[in-house]
């Protein structure tokens, strides 16, 4: 329901304010990584640099972008001032070598704020609601996730990656994982389901996380086939039976971190897997090695190399569309084919100083790009790429001072933007045709869980959000008592219906199956989370619990530092994206829930 005019707004949502994280041109590095937690947090930490004061909320108008045909607002939504969108162009523009942005580094990724619908007000948007920011509260990331050095320009290495096999599904060291020491095989050393009550699930196998330095460790990724959970974690990949937690295959390892990981595997169950090039502070993100997740085989490996200057491979985001991988870079990307690496095409400048340095791929490949960097016209772009050949189907532009922070979803396509001067934020999505479809119009504060975008726009870093072909589940954040779920529908961005989280934490969506939201929700201290199933359709659906994960467990379960969840044929997997590296904590890597 939509809040009636003039009252106050309901509440903040975005991404905490990374005080780390600067504007255009050069960002400074980090002085020092953030120390580790002395032990797993019971609850993950707050989120790092709010605002020193909550900005007055309200709309704004932003700049708009260089004169060009205006798009009519759809007319079922009202008489709204104009916005930052422009006239989708059909043709991209030309494609070139990257040159040197006009300062710094070019375009490095931008905050992201919390902000709140104000139904009634003026907004930025042609024919659609903006968002303002309500700036004492930051709702949307948890944080995590690895810090990283500056960007430097510069390689030695210009070759593309090399196709080559590798027989060796093994790697150089030995086995962290021990069935004695992470309940391999059903055992449960900690007697975790020794508090089980009748109805409950149980804990069908956990594993500890492997060794990791005192600073922490990223342990990225996971991946469910039809026999084994697959996790990486700081400089190895690891697989276990989904039924009983046994090794599928022997861990894979490298000879330095892992530092970037395909989301989604092919659908072959393939992925790809980057490591840095070495351990000193000028090594690189430019290793890849292709895996089986179904067997542990080692395909082709090879390396990236950077681009012109200020294009490095510091930091890369890998991601699968169909059978092309694409590696991003700090201004461009490359396309490989994910069965024999064999290079596809580059994604490089074009039109007027745009520089393509964020990708999201899965079921359509999304290109961000920002232009005109510390111009009066500095604007962000939207392309989606034919993953075949690199070329742009279709591009949208945003106007000056709005910027593309995060993809909610692929298919459909909804972008959530931010403004960090006007303090507003929004969500929008659009049609294969890349027209505008919607802009989100209901009052809500996101609870959506995101990762620190430090280097990268992380476009795909979020997790509890869900979407189908017409409709769009985002959680709230729980402010006092328990959260929801709200449905919006994506044909005119308003709301459906939601529904209250059934015990007093928070409900997560997952995924839409079968014609139902599955969703978590998170454990308490004396309770254990839940899975439940929601209806999408009908107008006051309630959730179905379909797992109650026993107390006993509730401990562990609450106790990773941040975390990844996944449903697959009626079992629950909860694993660790960041190890925190304290020897004494036991911190576990990945749970397995079922009946």
């Amino acid at each position: 329901m939509s809040q009636p005019p003039n009252q106050p707004p309901q509440g903040g949502f975005g991404a905490p304010q990374d005080p780390r994280q600067g504007g255009f041109g050069a960002p400074q590095p980090p002085q020092t990584p953030p120390p580790p937690p002395q032990g797993p947090p019971q609850t993950p930490p707050p989120p790092q640099g709010p605002p020193p004061a909550a900005p007055q909320p309200g709309y704004g108008y932003p700049q708009q972008p260089a004169p060009q045909a205006p798009q009519a607002p759809p007319a079922q939504l009202g008489a709204y001032p104009s916005g930052p969108y422009g006239q989708p162009q059909q043709q991209p523009g030309p494609y070139g070598y990257p040159q040197q942005p006009a300062q710094g580094y070019g375009y490095p990724p931008q905050p992201q704020y919390p902000g709140a619908p104000q139904p009634g007000s003026r907004n930025p948007f042609k024919g659609k609601p903006a968002l303002a920011i309500g700036a004492a509260v930051a709702a949307l990331a948890i944080i995590g996730g690895t810090v990283f050095a500056v960007t430097r320009g510069g390689d030695d290495d210009p070759k593309k990656p090399i196709a080559q096999e590798s027989g060796d599904s093994k790697g150089s060291e030995s086995p962290t994982d021990d069935p004695d020491n992470g309940g391999g095989g059903g055992a449960d050393p900690e007697n975790l389901n020794g508090g089980r009550e009748a109805g409950d699930s149980k804990v069908l196998w956990y594993k500890e996380a492997p060794d990791a330095p005192g600073s922490g460790a990223d342990a990225p990724g996971l991946w469910i086939t039809d026999k084994a959970a697959v996790k990486a974690a700081y400089k190895q990949v690891f697989a276990y039976n989904v039924g009983d937690g046994e090794a599928a295959w022997e861990p894979i390892s490298f000879p330095e971190k892992i530092c970037a990981v395909t989301p989604e595997k092919s659908s072959d169950d393939k992925i790809v897997v980057a490591y840095m090039s070495g351990g000193s502070d000028r090594a690189k993100c430019n290793q890849l090695q292709q895996i089986d997740l179904n067997t542990g085989a080692k395909g082709w490996k090879g390396s990236v190399a950077n681009g012109a200057l200020f294009d490095s491979t510091l930091d890369v985001e890998l991601s699968i569309t169909g059978k092309t991988l694409v590696v991003g870079r700090s201004q461009s990307g490359t396309a490989y084919d994910v069965n024999t690496g064999e290079k596809l095409w580059d994604k490089k400048r074009y039109g007027d100083a745009c520089f393509p340095d964020s990708f999201a791929g899965g079921k359509k490949l999304i290109a961000v790009a920002g232009c005109n960097a510390s111009r009066s016209n500095e604007h962000d772009e939207v392309q989606e790429l034919d993953p075949a050949t690199g070329k742009a189907k279709w591009t949208w532009e945003f106007a000056t001072g709005w910027k593309v922070s995060r993809v909610f979803s692929l298919d459909p396509l909804v972008i959530y933007s931010t403004n960090k001067d006007k303090k507003q934020w929004n969500i929008s999505t659009f049609g294969a045709d890349g027209k505008r479809r919607s802009q989100v119009d209901v009052p809500l504060e996101i609870g959506a869980q995101c990762g620190w975008a430090i280097l990268q726009r992380d476009l795909q870093g979020c997790t509890g959000v869900a979407a189908d072909a017409d409709t769009l589940y985002m959680p709230t954040k729980a402010t006092t008592g328990a959260n929801e779920i709200v449905a919006i529908n994506l044909a005119n961005g308003k709301e459906k219906w939601r529904v209250k989280s059934p015990a007093e934490e928070s409900m997560l969506p997952i995924k839409v199956e079968d014609g139902k939201l599955i969703a978590y929700v998170e454990p308490s201290y004396d309770a254990g989370g839940q899975v439940v199933s929601i209806p999408v359709s009908g107008s006051n659906p309630q959730p179905t619990k379909l797992l109650q994960n026993p107390a006993s467990a509730s401990d562990v379960e609450r106790g990773f530092f941040t975390k990844s969840f996944d449903w697959a044929d009626g079992r629950f997997y909860l694993a660790s994206t960041r190890l925190t590296g304290n020897d004494a904590a036991k911190e576990k890597l990945i749970l397995a829930f079922g009946k």
